[in-house]
């Protein structure tokens, strides 16, 4: 049977679960999640976890976070001036998007204080170790799907169908 290689295109069905047990992502009720194998398309362990496997073939793996999306980032929690916010009400936990010269970016308000709040711009799944329940369920040599869906990348922008 044939393997998936290094710049081929694979469609997968996956189940991603923290190590609690929560399932943060699944394509389950969705179409397989497509994405070319070493392209960096997906977060670094699931990339390399998917390549050699064979159609129809089901793998579980364990990616630890630097494998994932890394680790938190102390440098990209950030304080700004309360009065930013202007008249809106914010509550801690709160995520707020922030217009940057790469386009919007969302950060999760961590503490507010009377002259300033802190934001954390860590993707919510930086610092987790992650497992996945994954079938190879296509191999291609292009795209068979609309390539709109997916943007992981270990930059920590974007998700994997969410």
């Amino acid at each position: 049977m044939e393997k998936i290689q290094n710049g081929q295109y694979a469609q997968v069905h996956y189940t991603g679960k923290l190590s609690d047990g929560t399932i943060f992502d699944s394509s389950d009720g969705r179409q397989p999640l497509e994405f070319k194998v070493g392209s960096g398309q997906v977060i670094p362990g699931f990339d390399q976890a998917i390549e050699g496997m064979e159609v129809n073939e089901e793998k579980k793996f364990l990616l630890k976070s630097e494998e994932a999306y890394g680790p938190v980032r102390d440098d990209l929690r950030k304080d700004f001036p309360r009065d930013m916010l202007g008249e809106k009400e914010v509550e801690v936990g709160q995520e707020l998007w922030f217009k940057t010269p790469q386009g919007p970016v969302p950060g999760k308000v961590l503490n507010l204080e009377t002259e300033s709040f802190t934001v954390d711009f860590n993707h919510p799944l930086d610092g987790r170790d992650l497992e996945f329940s994954v079938k190879l369920v296509g191999i291609s040599d292009s795209p068979t799907q609309d390539q709109g869906g997916c943007s992981c990348s270990s930059s920590g922008q974007g998700t994997c169908g969410h």
